[in-house]
């Protein structure tokens, strides 16, 4: 049977069908939806972790403790993981251990491009690049079996547009595979100097025999067609090459680490020219050219944001065409010259020519309506305070008309960021500085820093802005929640209580909605001698969509000062003589009835009363 699947879900179906016993992550896009699908296999056990080195940390255990285990990530999680990850590479595995890292060409929803194919290079374990869903279903199943046969960790390293974007898959049924016997080996697990540099050699000894496996594969493949011009690619890319250059003979690189040196050499020297096309950084290509092998690559393919069919055809395309235009999909050859006949189509029969399109509006990001961080970053700004912010939907709280946040490195962060600049800028500047942090994100790497804060010093203030879920990803739950990922119940972590037990002496627990509460808990807090959290607890509006009921505008006692704007709600306008609420927007909040210095905001219905 066939089923159209995104990449993410063909790759569950892929572990299920593997025999998968154990999956662990933390929720980041684009991988979100592994774990979500997982977690409805009854024979997988699946969890949100508190971050993704604990994810991989469990993966590790169950795979030594005999189970084929799974551990997925966006890109940046990678870089929390990296600990346990090099030293796995060492250890090798017992049952077969597949870590999936998500990478986000063109940053839909992350703070930074990154190729992640250079851990493999660094860990010197392999790495698979699917091209379509059918492809990371079949790349998955594959890679528990190269984790058992190479007793090593293998990166299954998809991308954004592979992750949700679906092709048909043809589905199979789930091998139940025996737990593997567990051996107490402390020279093979135990990461001692005296192990480890034995377990060095492992690794060396497994790196070639995996070179030996890169020349044989059918991963690796060529398909010849016109000799004059040579692709070498992998992952999406083969895709945006197959659609541009349809004429080209090409390389596929199914494994791209490690390379097959040798099919490499034969292809180069069997076309006349040769090409690397690959998204962002020219991983192949500076391996290929290490070789002295002559190919073509980022002098023409950029290495920043993602790749298309357009930008193929428009760089590798364009050199091509110059000599062999017939080895390009027609659709991006350059339009001929205009000719004596004149246009023809629709248009030109009836004597009219097409009018160009006008651009669509840009349409900035900005909080949903009823959020309950958007009244917290408006008291911020009012105070005029600096803000170390972090990761999460709060981070728009950076964008007009906002603009209330200072800074956002990474997940956790802003408490280090926060401790440093008061170091760097002593204490009077600390009594201006805020770190802002999510809920998930403090449970997922915050508390370290919170626990820095308190040991060394500092004087500055904390605010959780506690919504009750990981809500950027869409509404995971985490340890805060109160549920697991297969939504049961489990002991909640009460956050006042874990600031208190990390030394914090004071504590605020305040309405997200109230802003007169949250302006004296902020006052009062940054004031404070001594390190301060404030917790503003408010459940995230789109879980809690239209249970309060909205508000109006009374039009006679507008100003149209337009202070109600400076929220950034997406529910106000201004129709140029007062404000206006769309009552279809709207959720309820009240924040905007607070900031209105002339009580022309009323709930609905209070109109008449």
């Amino acid at each position: 049977m066939r089923e159209l699947l995104i990449g993410n879900h063909a790759l569950a179906r892929g572990a299920w069908e593997a025999g998968l016993k154990v999956a662990a992550a933390y929720p980041g896009t684009p991988s979100t939806e592994i774990i979500e699908a997982l977690a409805g296999y009854p024979e997988v056990y699946a969890e949100w972790a508190p971050n993704e080195k604990v994810a991989l940390e469990v993966a590790i255990g169950a795979a030594i403790g005999g189970a084929r285990a799974l551990a997925a990530m966006k890109h940046v999680g990678v870089n929390v993981a990296a600990d346990p990850l090099m030293t796995l590479a060492y250890t090798g595995v017992n049952a077969g251990l597949v870590l999936v890292s998500a990478d986000d060409p063109g940053l839909f929803s992350s703070q930074n491009e990154q190729d992640n194919r250079f851990y493999a290079r660094m860990a010197q374990i392999p790495c698979l690049e699917p091209a379509d869903s059918q492809e990371v279903k079949d790349m998955t199943m594959l890679a528990f079996e190269l984790s058992e046969k190479f007793d090593t960790p293998v990166m299954l390293r998809l991308t954004t547009r592979i992750a949700h974007s679906y092709s048909l898959v043809e589905l199979g049924e789930r091998r139940e595979v025996p737990l593997k016997d567990y051996v107490k080996q402390p020279a093979k697990y135990v990461m001692l100097p005296a192990f480890g540099k034995k377990r060095h050699l492992a690794v060396e000894e497994r790196r070639h025999r995996l070179m030996e496996y890169a020349e044989i594969t059918p991963l690796n493949r060529v398909e010849w067609a016109d000799r004059r011009v040579g692709v070498i690619t992998s992952g999406v890319a083969y895709q945006y090459v197959k659609e541009a250059l349809p004429g080209v003979s090409v390389l596929k690189l199914g494994l791209s680490y490690p390379l097959p040196e040798k099919l490499i050499r034969d292809f180069v020297f069997g076309v006349e020219t040769c090409y690397v096309v690959e998204e962002l950084e020219p991983f192949l290509e500076d391996q290929i050219r290490a070789q002295g092998l002559p190919v073509t690559g980022k002098e023409l393919v950029p290495r920043v944001d993602e790749l298309s069919s357009l930008i193929i055809a428009r760089t590798v395309g364009a050199q091509v065409a110059a000599t062999a235009p017939e080895l390009v999909a027609p659709e991006f050859l350059p339009a001929p010259a205009a000719t004596a006949v004149g246009p023809v189509g629709p248009l030109a029969a009836a004597g009219k020519t097409a009018e160009p399109t006008p651009p669509l509006p840009g349409r900035p990001p900005l909080m949903c309506p009823g959020c309950p961080h958007r009244g917290v970053f408006y008291v911020l700004k009012k105070l005029d305070l600096v803000v170390a912010g972090d990761i999460g939907c709060y981070t728009l709280g950076a964008t007009p008309p906002l603009n209330a946040m200072d800074t956002c490195i990474c997940m956790g962060a802003s408490l280090g960021v926060a401790m440093g600049l008061e170091k760097a800028r002593g204490a009077d500047f600390a009594h201006r500085v805020v770190g802002v942090i999510g809920d998930s994100t403090f449970l997922h790497s915050g508390m370290t820093g919170l626990l820095d804060m308190v040991y060394n010093g500092s004087k500055g203030t904390l605010i959780i802005l506690d919504n009750g879920t990981t809500a950027m990803t869409g509404h995971q739950d985490h340890p805060g929640t109160g549920y697991t990922a297969a939504h049961r119940e489990a002991p909640k972590a009460d956050l006042e209580a874990i600031v208190r037990a990390l030394g914090v002496r004071r504590v605020q627990v305040v309405d997200s909605y109230d802003l007169e509460a949250v302006e004296k808990a902020v006052r009062e807090e940054t004031e404070a001698p001594e390190p301060s959290v404030i917790i503003v607890r408010r459940p995230c509006a789109l879980i809690v969509k239209g249970k309060k009921g909205s508000y109006t505008v009374l039009p006679d006692n507008c100003l149209g000062c337009r202070y109600c704007l400076d929220l950034g709600c997406p529910a106000l306008s201004f129709n140029g003589i007062h404000a206006v609420i769309d009552p279809i927007q709207c959720n309820g909040c009240g924040v905007c009835r607070q900031v209105c210095p002339s009580e022309a905001i009323i709930k609905a219905g209070e109109e008449d009363a």
